[in-house]
């Protein structure tokens, strides 16, 4: 399949091609020449996550270089543990409402299921390659979870090196050791700045052209739609699973941030899986809820909260969403979004542990909250995207429900190795020196 750029000034290119850019050269976002809908007579609701995932994304990769090893792909990425919960009913939940626990793979978070992707469909892409080349650099900004992620993903592997850049002092503890946990081929820089200069600073050098070819720039961000894709897979995945009547709809709560993991659960419905509203739950960041309010879009400097993962100001993703809907309202596409103040947060975390024997963390809470906030008379089946596990956030959650969490075994080893990160100015000629050195 071909894939386009959202602002429309730049050739058309493969999918292998636009995963590995990551940017288009006019500086949009790469998105798909169609939507195509998967036949689902053809999806069991009793298949796993990477068959279910190589049946939706097939049609994505026809024609191109990695049609023939999408089932390899889909096996070696996404055999993780893909819970689906039933939350106990009450006041602030329907009698159907159940939790998809995103957070057992590697890194605890929801993003090692498109970073561990992204890193296969890449390898393979390389193993093609002029072995004489340099190393291809996968560029990331983070605000907590991606850094870790596509690190974990791509630790090791030959012919890559990961340069990851996170706003110093806004990451938890935990997170920020994480980030330069991994050594090798991965290298962590903490940026004296938000993840918006982050941000900025990873589209400025995969927009110039002689850096991009010079360090073989790509990068692993929600910005590139080789990350974007197979999230698609677990909302499909769950809806087959939670809903069987054709006449129902699925309600999907999604945290978010810039807005990747909600356009992913935007994508499964608009290729005709049976999920109906699609709420965006955001921290005090309120470029999302204030747009949906009012139609104009301001995108701001991004506020440090509890839920620092969501800690943006101007979410790449609405670029996407935006061109979605570029023939319709996007304001009346039933997706709405709901502002969770920090102290909101801490009462909801508070009060899941206390009443259900839930312990979330800050961002998941957010999701809650907007549960919670449903009018009572809704008693539609909900899904609520749980995205990190709450060890991630200790000094957060720990506090609020009296008692330790303890880690999963993966990231306690991470925990137990030596971290270091390097200081980095939020500047891009700062970058660019980072870059060209081998």
């Amino acid at each position: 399949m071909k894939c386009f750029s959202t602002r429309g000034e730049a050739p058309a290119v493969d999918l292998a091609q636009a995963l590995q850019a990551g940017l288009a050269p006019d500086g949009g976002l790469y998105v798909p020449e169609s939507l195509p809908r998967p036949d689902r007579a053809a999806l069991s609701a009793d298949a796993d996550l990477p068959h279910t995932a190589e049946a939706v994304l097939a049609p994505f990769f026809t024609g191109g270089p990695l049609a023939g090893e999408l089932g390899a792909i889909c096996r070696a990425s996404l055999d993780l543990p893909l819970p689906i919960e039933a939350l106990a009913p009450g006041d602030d939940a329907p009698a159907r409402a159940s939790m998809l626990e995103l957070f057992h793979g590697p890194t605890a978070a929801f993003k090692d299921f498109a970073a561990r992707f992204l890193a296969e469909c890449m390898a393979r892409l390389a193993a093609d390659e002029d072995p004489g080349q340099p190393d291809r650099t996968i560029l990331v900004a983070t605000s907590g979870d991606t850094g870790a992620a596509v690190a974990a993903a791509f630790h090791g592997r030959p012919g890559f090196r990961v340069r990851i850049l996170y706003p110093d002092g806004r990451v938890s503890p935990l997170q920020a050791h994480q980030l330069g946990a991994f050594g090798d081929n991965v290298s962590a820089y903490r940026v004296a700045g938000s993840f918006d200069d982050c941000q900025r600073m990873v589209k400025a050098a995969l927009n110039d052209a002689e850096l991009r070819e010079q360090a073989r720039l790509s990068t692993a961000n929600s910005i590139c739609i080789g990350r974007l894709l197979p999230q698609i897979a677990y909302y499909a995945q769950a809806a087959l699973e939670l809903v069987r009547d054709d006449a129902t709809e699925l309600q999907v709560i999604v945290p978010t941030g810039n807005l990747g993991n909600a356009l992913a659960c935007v994508l499964a419905r608009e290729l005709g899986f049976p999920i109906g509203d699609i709420w965006l739950a955001t921290n005090a960041n309120r470029t999302l809820p204030d747009f949906f309010a009012s139609g104009e879009y301001v995108g701001r400097d991004g506020l440090a909260t509890l839920a620092n993962a969501m800690d943006v100001g101007d979410p790449s993703n609405f670029e996407r969403l935006e061109w979605l809907y570029r023939d319709r309202d996007l304001r009346d596409a039933r997706i709405h979004a709901v502002s969770v103040p920090d102290e909101a947060i801490r009462d909801r975390i508070r009060h899941e542990h206390a009443t259900r024997g839930l312990v979330v963390c800050p961002h998941t809470a957010c999701a809650m909250e907007v549960l919670a906030r449903r009018p009572a008379d809704d008693e539609r089946p909900y899904l609520v995207a749980a995205t990190a596990h709450p060890a991630k956030f200790a000094e957060v959650v720990e506090p609020l429900i009296g008692k330790a969490i303890e880690a999963p075994p993966a990231l306690a080893d991470l925990l137990a190795r030596p971290s270091h990160a390097e200081p980095l100015a939020p500047e891009d000629d700062a970058l660019r020196t980072v870059l060209r050195t081998p």
